[in-house]
């Protein structure tokens, strides 16, 4: 008996221990992970040196840069953050912060940092949590969504989603070819009341989360937390979502942006006719260029909406002719623009223009600032299938433009003007379009504070908006009275720039690209087929004719001349 009790107690207290065990396990497991006060006070000094300047001391976005920005810096001490593997409304894992930092935004300000260690980008993850409370409850550690493997896109699965991107109201917001024109789109605001716009999911190289398969499929499982991207875990089956993913991957592909440094200006044997719109530039190899704000004179433009132009070109026996295409969220074609338009230095430091925030929505000061109380971490998640009329976005005070610039004169060297609309020494002939008028301007440019009109009647154009997309078409003689002239076979500095009204762009606040190159193609571009095989024709006939040369001279020397001796004649037998 003795013994046996002895073995009871010992399974007892066996038992006890694992079943302490176990709840140690557990109650580590659910701890919040912030790090240790070493890995924090590492990722603070961090934090001041590279962070502080848009995000602020305090983590509240209002670092010195942040007027500047758009979108704005996130507002770490709310706690809520766009790219997650949580639920919507959640916190972000530890690995979510990471990732961000180490790959950056594309297509704003936040950079990626493949400068940093694996340890400081760790260290620098756990101090962003300190901004936040909600990090140090244990009650909010973040739980992943389940992710599933993607499966193989098929056909069946992109029409599905097409189906899908119409029926959960989508379009609303990304519009029908995903261009980010949707009816609802002018009237979007953040949780802080910022004005923000909806991605054109028609160019996956600007998402900020990533462009794969897999990102896309995340996001929509997870929303965009403090903006108006909903989740929709709960609202579709992974099937459903995977299917909409396909539909996206479908309006872009999987490649990026495939920036280009030259336009090829093809010649066509019909005279070109603007009525004949775009068909005409059927057989013109298209060529994307990136803008970037203008940044370095007054009245500066950051962020400026459009990302990138796609130029073609063509000419016949008389004419040139351009057409420029650009992503765009709406068409203002009432209004003005124009090139010299002034710009108060103030309004650098206010954001973009956006509809007013909805009936209860914290006001705004003129420098973007929100009044706003902060909101609880956990909200609950929008309806996405909810049937709401979007207000009507107000008018703009100006117009969208676009312009093309090149130099008056064929540069003698490598030397080309001021890119921003020329300089003293070098003048540019501006090609202006204000989209609100029928037909584009000449100017000459000697800087952006000397821009005269020039307008000698030679150009010509037409402009059209469909579905989220401006086309612009400049034609112009070959050699106009004004201007340098295009010449078969030679190359041209061309650069472009875009305006868009709706934040309040003119002047010199607007998009831009560098100068780049355009090259007229001769009208009969020889194939590279025929040198080739009269090249190596050529190169053979010289090789036989030295093999024959040598054999020839040397050919008949008696053998003792190279060193050798002159070979004997075998005996022979009678």
């Amino acid at each position: 008996m003795t013994s046996r009790r002895i073995g009871v107690r010992a399974c007892l207290a066996v038992l006890i221990a694992c079943w302490c065990a176990a709840l140690m396990v557990s109650a580590r497991a659910a701890a919040p992970d912030v790090g240790t006060d070493a890995q924090r006070e590492s990722g603070k000094k961090l934090y001041l040196k590279n962070c502080s300047q848009c995000h602020g001391d305090k983590g509240d976005g209002e670092g010195y840069a942040a007027p500047h920005l758009r979108p704005r810096p996130r507002n770490f001490t709310m706690g809520k953050f766009k790219i997650r593997t949580t639920p919507n409304g959640a916190l972000p894992a530890h690995q979510d912060l990471v990732n961000i930092i180490r790959r950056g935004m594309p297509y704003t300000s936040m950079p990626a940092w493949p400068g940093f260690s694996d340890q400081e980008v760790s260290d620098l993850a756990y101090f962003i949590t300190t901004f936040s409370p909600d990090f140090s409850n244990p009650e909010n550690a973040p739980k992943p969504v389940p992710l599933p493997s993607a499966p193989k896109t098929t056909k069946e699965s992109i029409e599905l989603g097409k189906k899908l991107f119409v029926d959960t109201g989508c379009v609303k917001c990304h519009g029908t070819l995903g261009r980010g024109d949707g009816p609802s789109a002018p009237t979007l605001v953040d949780d802080w009341g910022h004005p923000i716009r909806p991605a054109d999911i028609s160019q996956s190289w600007t998402f900020r989360g990533g462009s794969s398969r897999e990102d896309l499929f995340r996001t929509l499982s997870t929303g965009l937390n403090g903006t108006p991207m909903p989740s929709f875990l709960d609202a579709l089956t992974p099937e459903q979502r995977w299917a909409i993913t396909d539909f996206i991957v479908s309006l872009s592909g999987s490649s990026g942006p495939s920036y280009s440094n030259l336009v090829v200006v093809r010649h066509v044997e019909d005279p070109i006719d603007l009525a004949k719109g775009t068909a005409s530039f059927a057989s013109a190899p298209p060529a994307r260029f990136p803008i970037v704000g203008q940044i370095t004179e007054p009245t500066r433009e950051f962020h400026p909406p459009a990302t990138s132009v796609t130029v073609q070109a063509i000419y016949d026996a008389e004419s040139v002719a351009f057409l420029v295409r650009w992503h765009d969220m709406s068409a203002e074609k009432a209004g003005k623009n124009g090139p010299s338009l002034p710009v108060p230095r103030e309004e650098e430091e206010e954001p973009a223009t956006g509809a007013p925030a909805p009936a209860g929505a914290p006001a705004q000061n003129p420098f973007g600032e929100a009044a706003v109380a902060p909101a609880p971490t956990r909200q609950p998640a929008a309806n996405p299938f909810a049937e709401e009329a979007a207000p009507a976005a107000p008018p703009s005070e100006f117009s969208d433009a676009v312009a093309i610039q090149i130099p008056s004169q064929v540069p003698a060297g490598a030397r080309k003007p001021y890119f921003i609309f020329g300089d003293g020494q070098n003048s540019v002939d501006l090609w202006f379009f204000d989209l609100a008028r029928p037909a584009p301007l000449q100017f000459t440019g000697r800087g952006s504070g000397d821009i005269a009109p020039n307008d000698t009647g030679d150009l010509t154009g037409i402009a059209s908006y469909d579905q989220g997309e401006w086309s612009a078409i400049f034609k112009r003689p070959l050699r106009a009275s004004s201007g340098a002239p295009f010449s078969p076979g030679e190359f041209l500095p061309i650069a472009f720039s875009v305006w868009d009204g709706f934040s309040r762009e003119r002047g010199n606040r607007r998009g831009l690209t560098l100068w780049y190159f355009l090259y007229v193609e001769p009208e009969v571009v020889p194939s590279a087929a025929g040198p080739m095989v009269k090249t190596a024709l050529l190169i053979l006939a010289i090789e036989l004719a030295v093999i024959g040369l040598v054999r020839w001279r040397y050919g008949s020397r008696p053998r003792k001349e190279f060193g050798g001796e002159p070979r004997q004649p075998a005996p022979t037998r009678a």
